[in-house]
């Protein structure tokens, strides 16, 4: 048996998301999925190729159409200087991509130096091939970016590379140029890999800047750089992603770790992968002002009925709210971990309804925070938000609580009410 593999914890967001399907009318501002669908282009394109009996196996890196038009993006809209089409490879997602990259770049005990807080299948995935995640603090003071001396002082001599993920998943952080700048002449002064996380590249405000670090000068070379259409182009149920790189020697790795996982891509999904890049862009541009626009409306929403307990600014990228919950807050009862994060997070499903995720699955600096996506629609933010005022308003101006009785509710004293921890690990008033 694969020992190893028990070290690799599972992330706390399939535990909510897979509870979170058992739950009446939920809000799910838990996963990170937006509500719009794939343009037409997707859909009209996997229709075809479906009518057209694609359904067959297909080259292992990538249909040689998909293939080109992955070259002319990242050349042109990312400005990363791709010379041949071997070097860039389809995979089943951007968690598959970061997956082989690390099957194929790491060897055991090697470091490589993580955001704190982080997407969880960033450091799973390091473990996963035997290496150590070494977490370094993005700083909330900072807009949730790097203190760029204390992230040189994270580098130590097994430190094998650096990886990235801007904008960032959970905090909405973006880096600046230069910040990446600063960061890839680290990995060129101390020949490290740089692993760039490119997923919500397309999803950014304010006036950020997206900046793909291999497209700075002298890069290419040793950064690996991962992108998905999941955020893009509203496709994450389809897993849909890619990777481009330039060391030969690397690719042939993961050739061999793509070829062992998945044999290729799905040859329907990725009919639908030409479809999206053939079409029109337009649609990136109007999912970003659309999330824009829900962002705002959380955010307002945050203020009015919660700004007691969470407090924030609004990210400059991605699609996630990770707000600060006031250290005075506190559940009627504490979950055995004594973690305000999960505390919040059981009490606002149990109590609202209110899919999230608790900061301290994104590592030891996200305890404290909560994590809600505000890339659903607006009328299940509103609702979501008005769960959230209910459930505040009592607890901080009742002394009862509306509790369900069969099909109606009243209100009952909360002397009379009891909170039982059942299997799934939450709490429910009983009366």
């Amino acid at each position: 048996m694969g020992h190893f593999l028990d070290a690799v914890p599972f992330s706390g967001i399939i535990r909510i998301r897979d509870m979170m399907y058992g739950v009446k009318d939920p809000f799910r501002l838990d996963q990170g999925d937006v509500s719009f669908d794939a343009p037409e282009t997707v859909k009209a394109a996997m229709h075809s190729a479906i009518d057209d009996n694609h359904s067959h196996y297909v080259q292992t890196t990538g249909i040689p159409r998909l293939i080109e038009l992955l070259v002319a993006k990242m050349r042109t809209v990312n400005g990363i200087p791709v010379g041949e089409p071997d070097e860039v490879m389809v995979t089943t997602g951007g968690i598959h991509a970061l997956f082989i990259v690390c099957q194929s770049l790491l060897e055991p005990g090697d470091e490589v130096i993580v955001p704190d807080p982080e997407w969880p299948p960033s450091m799973g995935n390091i473990k996963a091939a035997r290496a150590v995640p070494v977490p370094c603090r993005l700083h909330e003071t900072l807009g949730w970016r790097y203190d760029l001396a204390e992230l040189e002082s994270t580098i130590t001599p097994r430190t094998r590379a650096i990886y990235i993920n801007s904008p960032h998943n959970p905090t909405g952080g973006v880096l600046t140029r230069q910040d990446v700048e600063a960061i890839a002449n680290l990995c060129r002064d101390r020949k490290l890999w740089l692993i760039s996380d490119e997923a919500y590249e397309d999803v950014l405000f304010d006036g950020a800047e997206h900046v793909s670090a291999a497209s700075l000068p002298g890069m290419y070379e040793r950064t690996i750089s991962l992108f998905t259409f999941s955020k893009s182009y509203a496709m994450t149920g389809l897993r849909l992603g890619y990777v481009a790189a330039r060391d030969d020697g690397l690719r042939e790795r993961m050739k061999k770790a793509l070829f062992y996982t998945a044999s290729n891509v799905s040859s329907v999904v990725q009919y639908g992968g030409i479809g999206a890049l053939e079409g029109s862009q337009a649609n990136i541009a109007a999912f970003r002002r659309e999330l824009e626009g829900r962002r705002d409306l959380f955010y307002a929403g945050i203020k009015a009925y919660a700004a007691g307990v969470f407090s924030g600014a609004p990210p400059k990228g991605a699609f996630y709210a990770f707000l600060r919950i006031d250290p005075a807050w506190r559940p009627q009862r504490q979950p055995a971990s004594g973690s305000l994060s999960w505390a919040m997070t059981e009490f606002l499903i149990s109590r609202g309804r209110i899919g999230c995720v608790p900061g301290a699955d994104f590592g030891a600096n996200g305890e404290g925070y909560i994590r809600f996506c505000f890339a659903r629609d607006r009328a299940e933010l509103t609702g979501a938000l008005e769960s959230m005022r209910a459930i505040f308003a009592t607890e901080e101006h009742g002394r009862t609580r509306m509790i369900s009785r069969g099909s109606e509710s009243e209100p009952v004293p909360l002397s009379h009410v009891t909170s039982t921890v059942y299997a799934d690990g939450f709490a429910r008033d009983e009366v």
